[in-house]
Parts: C-alpha cells; structure tokens; sequence
C-alpha cells in the first residue's frame, strides 16, 4: 500500500470515527467497520494504479502527499450562538418587501399674454386660488412634488403615507413668501374585511366629496381643480375616518377602464360614508362638532366599450373661518352643499361634468362681516382621447367652468366670482413624462375681501409632470 493510500486511510477511519454516535461499540461492530475500510482502501489502490501519473507538477503532488490529513471539528458553542443570532434575509411575505416608494413632480410655467395682472389697491389683480405662480411675475414653479410610501402589511391592513414637498409657506421670520417646504397631505390606514368589499380608512385622507377632488392630480387632464367643486375642500384632505364599499361588479369596471388607460378617480368605493373635523388640511379643529361626508357613484355600461358614471355627494359641516384681525372666528358658520358628478369616459371622445350648490361662510362686502351666503357652480368638460400615435399618447381637452361663493379657506372667507375657459392638449410622449400645454381666458375675483370688482386675462400655461 502506498503512502497517499495509507493517509488516505486513516483520514477516512478518523472521519468515520468523528462521525460515529458518542456510544458504547461491541467487537462485532468495530469488525464491521474495519472490513467496510478495506474495502474502501482497495478500491483507491485499485482506481491509483489504473490512472498515469502525474508530471506536470512533481513538487505539488509531493506537497499534497506530505501534508497532514484535515479533519473539520464542530464549531465552538459560542461561534455556534453568535451564528444562530444573526438577522434571517428578508423574505418575499415580509412587510418591508410589500412597501414601495413612489411619486410624482410637476414643473409649471406661466406664461402672461395680456390682462390685469396688476392693478390699484382694492382692485381685483388676475389671481388663481389653485397656483400661485398666476401673477405679474410669472417663472418657473415646483406644483407638486409628491413621494408616496404605500404597502399592503397585512391581508386586512394597508398603509399610505404621502408628503408634498412643493407647499409655500408665509409669515415666517419675514413677510417674503418661501417655496418648497414638506407638508403632510396623507396619512392613513386601510382596514379590510375577509372580501375586500369594505374598508375602514382612518386618519388624514381625502374626503369624499365631487368626484375631481378624489381624482389625483398626478391623472387629472386639466391643470387644476374647478373653484366650485374645490371649495367644498380646498386641500382636498381633512382628519377623520371614512368608510368605503366597493361591490364586485363596479371594482370589475373600474378594472377593464384602468387596464384600457383610462384616467380614474382611484377606488374610493361605489359608496362612502365619513365623519371628519371638518377645518381642512392640517388645520386644529376649532369646535366639538364634527364634519359629515356622503358620497355614491356608480359605473353604468354602455354597449361593449363605452360607461357612463353617475353619482353625487353631500355635505354638512360647522366651519370657524381664519380672521384677518389674527386668530379664528369664535362663531359656527353652516356650510351645506350637495354636489352631482356625470362621466363619459373618453373611449375615444368623452365629456366629464359637476355641479355643485349649498350654502357657506363668504364675506358680505356691504355689511362688512362673514355671513353665510348661497354658492353655486361647476364645470364642463370634453375631451378626446387618440390613444398611442406615434409621437405618444394625445388627450386634446377643453373645459368652461363657473363659480359665485365664498372661499372658505382664505382669511376672512372671501367671495370668488369665476368664469373661466381652458383648452389644451396632454402629451404623454414617455411612459412617466406628460407635458400640458394649454390657453386660458380667465375671468375671476381675487380672493382677497380688501380688493373688489373682477380681474380679466390670458395666458398660456405649461406643466412637465414626470412619475416614479
């Protein structure tokens, strides 16, 4: 027997020996094994002489056969310990895994053609409740810039949390207007039941009235909200709990539209029902009352491609406008309205309206308090949806809108008197990039009490919205 052999065989009966049972052997089994090891040993013997010999690299081989045996002992416990502390890998059914981070920014830029964009003290200058870069000095502005965090912890438990990075703050060590600083918009919980059918939101989310305040900003074709419909929730947000049922048969229209491009209004549910605080985004509750919300739409099919959406939402609420004295009005103002929503979805041309009336805190410009005034107004709009072409997807759009009530969010609850006509085009021309251009011929109120009569202009509007 050769010398490698021989090595090679008291390593085997070591690592036999190491890997036997810690137990008493009689003779009989120790045998056994000792036959089983001959066996082995003949069989290398065997399988060394039938191979040639190596020459290549005498000094390696003269190495490998001088060199001890290895015999790999346990680990010592505290190795052992040490290992089985260490953080498992994150698997695919974790929370952190369900998570994910998305958004969206919007870069606008206002261009003024001819209008008030000026005027005397107490006069109404061109102004826009919904974009502040609507002004003399027009630029470049950052609408929007939106990151979503949003994940499904459980079967019953989803999570949304969204911050604005684009909001504009006053009033701070100076008078001097200061862009681009974070704001709250969304912070909630989704609780479901076992069919998914109902869920309980709780905490800062939309509330559920007029259907274009639900819809996204990051999805709605024309730039900004109507005045009308927005008043009801300037923000679109307020603190509360809503519950929302979403029955089969509409998730599954609002899944085929989705699927087929369509621009939704998300699945708040075919019927929602909220109670809230009722002062707006991110704003103290002031009273012990609270906010009442209801809302239904439902999604009717027309022949094989077409629907029409019909709904509408109700409002109750006891609102303590802002002071322009300082501090919040200590006095409830009633603030009523109901509102109607009618969609014909562009498949490919479509028509999107809502009208809205009640009554609300607006400022009385003869008596010189707040007062609670009817308001009434809506929105008319068509659009044209060319699908993909070869420079993109093409949404040619055009919409009138109209208001008279008061701006319940501005100091003092200023009365807004708007008519307005936009038409442009969204050009999607990359999957996560839409640029809007549009023309608007604005007529509108300021909302400032101080400044009366009405403000007349055109314009030229542009926004570059990209996703991620």
């Amino acid at each position: 027997m050769t010398a490698p052999i021989r090595r090679a065989a008291a390593a085997a009966l070591l690592l036999t020996l190491a890997s036997s049972p810690a137990r008493a052997q009689t003779v009989q089994e120790l045998q056994a094994q000792i036959d089983e090891l001959k066996a082995q040993i003949a069989a290398l013997t065997k399988a060394q002489a039938a191979q040639p010999v190596a020459t290549a690299a005498p000094a390696a081989v003269a190495a490998a056969s001088s060199a001890p045996p290895v015999i790999e002992l346990p680990a010592p416990k505290a190795a052992a310990s040490a290992a089985s502390s260490a953080p498992a890998p994150v698997s695919a059914s974790s929370p952190v895994e369900r998570v994910r981070l998305r958004g969206y920014t919007q870069v606008r830029y206002n261009a003024p053609l001819s209008g008030d964009f000026d005027a005397p003290a107490g006069q109404s200058r061109l102004r826009s409740v919904h974009d502040s870069a609507v002004s003399e000095d027009a630029g470049f502005s950052l609408r929007r810039v939106r990151l979503v965090l949003q994940g499904q912890i459980n079967d019953r438990l989803e999570l949304y949390l969204q911050e604005d990075f684009g909001t504009a703050v006053t009033n701070q060590s100076t008078t001097e207007r200061r862009e681009s600083f974070g704001q709250l918009r969304d912070a909630y919980v989704d609780i479901f039941d076992s069919s998914r059918r109902f869920r309980l939101r709780v905490g800062q989310s939309k509330v559920p009235f007029g259907w274009e305040n639900l819809q996204s900003s990051s999805n709605r074709v024309p730039l900004d909200r109507s005045d009308a419909i927005n008043s009801a929730v300037p923000g679109e947000r307020d603190l509360g709990v809503v519950g929302y049922y979403t029955p089969d048969h509409v998730k599954a229209v609002w899944d085929r539209l989705e699927k087929g491009g369509q621009k939704l209004f998300g699945n708040y549910g075919a019927f929602g029902l909220a109670v809230y605080n009722g002062q707006g985004t991110n704003r103290t509750e002031r009273n012990n009352s609270l906010m009442t919300v209801a809302m239904g739409t439902w999604p009717f099919e027309i022949g094989d491609r077409q629907v029409l959406e019909l709904g509408g939402s109700v409002m109750f609420n006891d609102y303590r406008p802002e002071l322009r004295s300082g501090g919040v009005s200590e006095a409830d103002y009633d603030d009523r309205r109901v509102a109607l929503h009618a969609i014909l979805y562009p498949q490919p041309f479509g028509v999107q309206a809502e009208w809205t009336t009640g009554r609300a805190p607006q400022f009385d410009q003869a008596a010189g308090v707040i007062a609670e005034d009817r308001l009434n107004g809506g929105y008319v709009q068509v659009m044209y949806d060319m699908g993909e072409t070869p420079i993109g997807r093409v949404i040619p759009y055009g919409r009138w809108q109209t208001y008279d009530g008061g701006w319940k969010a501005s100091l003092n609850a200023p009365r807004l008197q708007t008519d307005e006509v936009e038409v442009g085009v969204e050009w999607r021309f990359l999957s996560n990039i839409e640029l809007t251009v549009a023309y608007a011929n604005m007529k509108r109120r300021e909302a400032d009490e101080r400044r009366l009569g009405r403000a007349e202009g055109d314009l030229i509007r542009t926004q570059l919205q990209f996703t991620y």
